[in-house]
């Protein structure tokens, strides 16, 4: 007689589903969500930090952790449809990537201005480059 036979035809003892599972990192993954929040809100008001990044991050995280608060996120009347079509096309608009390459070169021209070494720009110009190449080559609404 086999013991897992019975198991198997309880509809209770199937794995769950991946997406209405609680993940087990839940706690974190909300903390890392809450983090990206407060960074996309600090970017909100600053001009040279990002705020939509920050907020695809948190939604990413509350997908697993607090789907409600990911779908908060993405019904959001302003930042939403940003978010939505990132998720779904992979789509950044003309005045984001603008934004992120102006800001890039402005960080480098503010490190040399106040006179980082020449092998700290040279560092960060080796990973701001085909960041905005890659950036500026993403498809466009």
């Amino acid at each position: 007689m086999l013991s897992d036979t019975a198991d198997e035809r309880r509809p209770e003892a199937a794995a769950p589903d991946r997406e209405t599972a609680p993940h087990r990192h839940a706690r974190l993954l909300r903390i890392a969500g809450w983090i990206c929040v407060g960074l996309g809100a600090v970017g909100a008001v600053l001009p040279l930090m990002p705020t939509t990044i920050f907020l695809i991050l948190a939604v990413a995280c509350f997908m697993r952790a607090d789907p409600e608060l990911a779908r908060r996120l993405l019904e959001h009347p302003r930042y939403g449809p940003s978010i939505r079509a990132w998720r779904e096309r992979g789509i950044v608009s003309r005045k984001a990537k603008i934004a992120a390459v102006v800001a890039m070169a402005a960080g480098l021209v503010f490190s040399w201005a106040l006179g980082a070494p020449a092998m700290v720009l040279a560092g960060t110009a080796v990973i701001l480059i085909p960041v905005a190449t890659w950036l500026v080559l993403r498809p466009e609404d």
